[in-house]
């Protein structure tokens, strides 16, 4: 695309990627506790390292691909992908959706809660009308969303572990001093948590017009995966201080701030967790969004306005947020992240990894000389 710039080719990508895979058990330090902790520090490190390849690699193919089939929604690039069969990833990625929706819902409602005194269903709200404001008027101010909300994202998981060096800096090289050698189950742990996340790739296909050429797309997609790990990397440093026995803290985030106890800081930090709920749920209804309109556009009909983008957003959020939270579905937050690893791993990784990769190294055809006048 003419006119793009360097942070919209190659980091943008990463922000989006991120921005998407972040959400609210990353943020508070549960799914790091969930997936990573048992193994031990060391073995943690291995398997964020091992997702961090997996999710590097994922994005450059699927970052190039799509690029190749001009494909920036995932119901274009599956049917690209997978044909006829591309509904099957419709309907995981419809699950994933209720699923994640439900997780950060009752997270901003907790947040709320424990900051505001608010009744839960108050942080709730805020955040589906913020995801709702975003949404609705179309890619360019989700980019800003995704480049603003990074920024701060960084900054605060910087000066986390800046202060927890400060706090129990000893106690964190104690953890890393004493700990057991990687026990076998930390490649099922970077395994599974790369797989269920990695979906995110083809959420924030709609980011990738800017990429001008393959290379572009390719790096791009080596550099978002450290750009996606590096804050949970900085998080789970600072949870070894407190190995083993922080593995059943239900929010971590909460245990370790307690610890530090610098003033205004516990307030930053949840401000900043509903900053990454937001823009996790920006991610998954923008995908929606663009999913529709790619279809409506197909048909010789106008991109969705902000009206319609509003109401298709206020139908998911209505009915995931809410009403799957309250059948007790963010309580299935561990098996349901297991079930859609495996799910993910067979209609979008291993299909991009046969069938997308032969593509991109198929030769393109050539094309028909034009007949001499």
């Amino acid at each position: 695309m003419r006119g793009s710039n360097w942070f919209q080719r190659f980091l943008l990508p990463g922000f989006a990627l991120k921005a998407v895979i972040i959400g609210g058990g990353y943020a508070t330090g549960r799914e790091l506790a969930e997936y990573f902790v048992p193994s031990g520090p060391w073995g943690g490190l291995a398997a964020m390292l091992l997702a961090t390849s997996i999710w590097s690699i994922v994005a450059a193919l699927t970052f190039a691909l799509a690029r190749k089939l001009g494909a920036y929604d995932y119901r274009a690039f599956f049917e690209g992908l997978l044909g006829p069969a591309w509904i099957l990833f419709e309907l995981a990625y419809l699950i994933f959706v209720v699923l994640i929706l439900a997780v950060f819902g009752a997270a901003a409602g907790a947040i709320g809660a424990a900051t505001f005194g608010w009744p839960e269903l108050a942080g709730s709200a805020l955040l589906a009308l913020g995801i709702l404001a975003f949404t609705a008027f179309g890619t360019a101010i989700v980019e800003r969303l995704f480049q603003y909300a990074s920024l701060l994202i960084y900054a605060v998981y910087v000066l986390f572990i800046v202060f927890a060096f400060a706090s129990f800096g000893d106690l964190i090289a104690d953890g890393f001093a004493k700990a057991p050698p990687p026990s076998g189950d930390w490649v099922a742990g970077g395994v599974t948590y790369a797989s269920y996340n990695i979906v995110g790739a083809v959420i924030i296909l709609p980011v990738l017009r800017h990429l001008t050429s393959q290379r572009d797309a390719v790096v791009a997609g080596l550099i978002a995966g450290p750009l996606t790990m590096l804050p949970a990397v900085l998080f789970f440093v600072a949870m070894t201080a407190f190995y083993p026995a922080i593995g059943s803290a239900t929010l971590p985030s909460d245990f370790l701030l307690r610890q530090m106890a610098v003033p205004g800081f516990h307030l930053l930090f949840q401000l900043m967790i509903f900053a990454a709920l937001l823009e996790s749920g920006v991610g998954a209804v923008h995908a929606i969004n663009e999913r529709v309109s790619g279809v409506v556009e197909a048909r010789g009909r106008l991109p969705l306005g902000a009206g319609a983008r509003a109401a298709i957003g206020s139908l998911v959020l209505v009915g995931c947020m809410f009403a799957a939270a309250r059948i007790g579905l963010v309580d299935l937050i561990a098996s349901g992240y297991r079930f859609l690893a495996w799910l993910f791993l067979a209609v979008f990784v291993l299909p991009l990894l046969t069938v997308g990769t032969w593509r991109l190294l198929r030769p393109e055809p050539a094309r028909p000389m034009e007949a001499l006048p």
